[in-house]
């Protein structure tokens, strides 16, 4: 029925294409010591949400597949930005989906006698996928300016771009006005992936809430900054962090920087961090249930995501049995990044 339809959100699409938009006349001067030229993009956004408004708005950086491109690999350097103001008590959902450069290589945290003789390993593979020269950058600028104003913004990073860096600043310029800042990022073969969110505190009575959750599996590297500010005159501010991390093996890096600045002395504010694997105990309940390795694995991995990917729009994320939603999108790419095998590591980094 119609109460089945959901309201959609503004989209905002930005399509790659594995040319980059080069033809192949512009690519001719590439040679074996540069390689292909590469291809920068600089989009921009502007929102403005006007007094007392409602809006949801979701960006999205997808590739183009098409089975019959044969056109050259170019590089590509993606530098967006967004700048979002939000007046009196407008309310503004944001949504950031980046989740290009394909699929990373699965199996790189693999020792090379690991392989058969003569078998490509999976660091090989990974080390040539063209899509490791691609670079993601996005900054994002919100200004919260008008009383009781409203912001959530989600921030999900799934591609397999080589290196990711996603931005994102909020600041609360009026009372009462409040942010929710909601993120996770995941990490595989030979990627780097940076996440910076700065919230800034300046008038009395604003509240933020933040979770962040990061996932890193294979050789990649993932880093989380995180600083809220909380300036004199904000006065009565609530703020709460909290960053989770998980990794997948015994090869991957994590770093995570939570960072509270408080200079008012009238306030309530929290943060946290811990970085853990997979719990052991929940795994093993899964398993008793009859269900095999990878699978609970699976399952973990997607409940651990689940509560930061269920914050985007329900028309995005689409239903439990969509065959292109982002819900069977998210669970494919952690599906790519499973564990196999035992932890030579089990049990140190547990964390509730």
């Amino acid at each position: 029925g119609d109460t089945d339809v959901l309201p959609k959100p503004v989209l905002i699409l930005n399509v790659a294409t594995k040319s980059g938009g080069v033809d192949a006349q512009e690519g001719e001067g590439e040679d074996a010591t540069t390689g292909p030229k590469g291809v920068s993009v600089h989009p921009r956004t502007l929102v403005v949400a006007e007094d007392a408004s409602r809006l949801s708005i979701v960006q999205s950086c997808v590739d183009l597949e098409s089975d019959n491109d044969q056109s050259v690999f170019h590089p590509t350097l993606y530098n967006g930005y967004t700048q979002i103001f939000v007046k009196g008590t407008a309310n503004v959902t944001h949504s950031y989906l980046e989740e290009s450069g394909g699929f990373v290589t699965a199996g790189v945290e693999k020792t090379d006698d690991q392989f058969k003789e003569g078998e490509r390993t999976a660091r090989e593979i990974e080390a040539n996928r063209p899509e490791l020269k691609n670079t993601h950058l996005e900054t994002m600028d919100v200004h919260v300016m008008g009383e009781e104003g409203f912001y959530q913004g989600t921030v999900l990073s799934l591609g397999g771009s080589g290196r990711v860096r996603i931005a994102l600043s909020v600041s609360l310029l009026q009372a009462r006005s409040h942010a929710s800042v909601n993120g996770f990022a995941l990490s595989g073969g030979a990627q780097r992936t940076d996440m910076k969110t700065n919230i800034h505190h300046v008038a009395q009575g604003t509240t933020s809430e933040q979770m962040q959750k990061n996932m890193i599996g294979g050789r990649a590297t993932g880093a989380f900054r995180g600083r809220i500010r909380v300036e004199q005159s904000a006065q009565q501010t609530e703020s709460q962090q909290l960053s989770r991390t998980v990794l997948l093996s015994d090869k991957c890096r994590a770093w995570s920087v939570p960072s509270l600045e408080i200079v008012a002395d009238d306030v309530q504010c929290t943060h946290g961090a811990t970085v853990s694997d997979l719990s052991e105990e929940e795994l093993f309940y899964l398993r008793s249930r009859g269900l095999d390795v990878a699978t609970a694995r699976n399952i973990l991995m997607y409940a651990f995501a689940n509560n930061v990917a269920e914050c985007v729009d329900p028309a995005i994320m689409g239903k439990q049995d969509s065959a292109s939603g982002l819900q069977k999108r998210i669970i494919q790419r952690l599906e790519n990044l499973v564990p196999v095998g035992e932890r030579a590591v089990r049990g140190e980094f547990q964390s509730a």
